[in-house]
């Protein structure tokens, strides 16, 4: 039975006896620089936010009795977020690079070394990716310990944020690529799903996850948020209204950059599998341009939804700069003023804040 003609995404990487299965058929109406172009703009922008996340800030902010809940927490996180972006966005420039200059997207007949690049770079940029998922994930965890006032899992996000796509990214690019990487020998359906399918399972379902699990996990912490602003004004009006609807537009947009940048990857997968021997060519190609471009701006997405908007809430610090100026210590009307806003801000790191309502600050 043949069963190239709904496998072939994945098997790019492997070697193609002839020129008559479906991948090759699909990669003859395929632009392939177009597409490493795209990669290149993308990930250039990638790169480009990831480090802006990741570069050392000043943050205004004293100390106080939520210190254990501080913004420092919800930084690491996000730096680490970034990293793993930094690090995939990088990937896919080094391949689309090496793609354009030296080798095919396609590796030809008996072209082993096109096979173990494609492999290999395939395999580190997927298991970035993962990771970025899980730390995403991760994040949502561990905003509703901040407002629980529990301690973070430092060691269990990393022991998981690193370790399972390690897992998830080996056995299913394993059961695919080895022992020689002939992807189009599968004689039958069952042997073609058992090494295909797991690695669709390893790709799709920790995204599959994050995209449920997230809303949910934010919905409850608004609702976290909404106890938290009633019992500290002890009242709850139109203004306390307005704090709240803030948060959940934070919420709701880290919710979409992600939908917006892996929504494409999840279609692909189900028209894979659903399609099955009736592919459109068209509209596969058509989405893979999608993912080439949202898949790396993942991170510069996020570069604008986690940092904080306020003017003065924290200054970027630039390796060729000194840190100028140092933390207010006397107490003075502006500094008591400061030293309020930045106590909410520390309790509630992923937020924002616009304008003063009542003694709080809008999140945004």
């Amino acid at each position: 039975m043949a069963t190239d003609d709904r496998l072939y995404i994945l098997t790019f990487c492997c070697h193609h006896a002839n020129g008559t299965d479906m991948a090759v058929t699909i990669m003859e109406e395929f632009n392939t620089d177009a597409y490493n172009a795209v990669c290149l703009f993308s990930s250039c922008l990638g790169i480009l936010g990831a480090i802006y996340q990741i570069l050392p800030r000043q943050e205004f902010a004293n100390k106080h009795r939520w210190l254990s809940f501080s913004a420092a927490r919800g930084r690491k996180i996000i730096v680490w977020l970034a990293v793993a972006d930094l690090l995939a966005s990088l990937g896919v420039f080094t391949r689309s690079t090496i793609w354009i200059n030296y080798k095919n997207i396609m590796p030809a007949v008996e072209d082993d070394s096109s096979v173990v690049f494609c492999a290999i770079s395939s395999a580190l940029i997927q298991y970035f990716y993962t990771a970025t998922w899980i730390w995403t994930l991760i994040y949502a965890i561990d905003m509703r310990l901040i407002l629980s006032e529990k301690a973070s899992k430092t060691l269990y996000y990393h022991l998981v944020a690193w370790i399972l796509p390690a897992v998830l990214t080996t056995v299913g690019l394993s059961l695919l690529y080895l022992p020689d990487a002939n992807c189009h020998t599968a004689s039958s359906l069952n042997a073609a799903i058992l090494r295909i399918l797991p690695n669709y399972i390893a790709t799709y379902v920790p995204v599959a996850t994050v995209m449920i699990a997230n809303p949910y996990l934010y919905h409850h912490s608004s609702k976290d948020m909404e106890e938290i602003i009633t019992s500290a004004s002890g009242q709850f009006t139109s203004r306390e209204r307005e704090i709240l609807d803030a948060i959940k537009i934070k919420f709701s947009v880290i919710n979409f950059v992600f939908y917006l940048c892996w929504v494409p990857n999840l279609l692909n997968g189900i028209l894979l599998w659903t399609l099955w021997f009736h592919l459109p060519a068209e509209w596969i190609i058509a989405i893979w341009y999608i993912m080439a471009l949202m898949n790396p701006l993942q991170a510069l997405f996020n570069c604008m939804v986690y940092r904080r908007w306020r003017n003065g809430s924290e200054k970027i610090i630039l390796p060729w700069r000194k840190v100028e100026g140092s933390f207010p210590t006397a107490r003075s009307p502006q500094s008591r003023e400061s030293f309020t806003s930045s106590v909410r801000e520390e309790i509630l790191p992923l937020l924002q804040t616009a304008q003063s309502v009542n003694g709080y600050r809008n999140y945004w």
